[in-house]
């Protein structure tokens, strides 16, 4: 598997987003929250994947376009973790909630957190 992070797994439709925030499940860690929702994409890979940090939480700019990077980065290089395991296609979008700036080891941590805590959930509804 490529550890890359291209245009066709980025989650950028306006009515996906709308849908998976209306109908999502959520799972948490903090400070990490996943909303995902199993749905049919034209995209190849199994995950679509959004990032938001919100603007109430971490006022500057620079300081929210710096943890979404690095919410790229961590997912980017752990999305085999997830991807490996599915058998459906979903869309997720991940949100940063706290005010505090984590570490990249921190938030790396958090997020496999978040895809033990994913996959569990995935088995117990025996959907994969």
């Amino acid at each position: 598997m490529k550890f890359t992070l291209g245009k066709d797994e980025k989650l950028k439709s306006r009515k996906l987003i709308e849908h998976l925030f209306g109908e999502g499940k959520r799972v948490k860690s903090f400070p990490l929250q996943l909303i995902y929702l199993q749905i049919s994409h034209d995209s190849e890979f199994p995950v679509k994947v959004g990032f938001s940090v919100p603007k109430r939480n971490v006022k500057l700019a620079v300081d929210r376009i710096r943890i979404k990077r690095m919410m790229r980065e961590v997912y980017r290089l752990n999305k085999h973790l997830i991807s490996e395991n599915l058998q459906n296609k979903y869309i997720f979008m991940f949100i940063y909630t706290t005010k505090e700036e984590l570490k990249y080891s921190d938030l790396e941590e958090v997020f496999k957190k978040v895809f033990v805590k994913f996959l569990s959930k995935m088995e117990e509804d025996g959907q994969n």
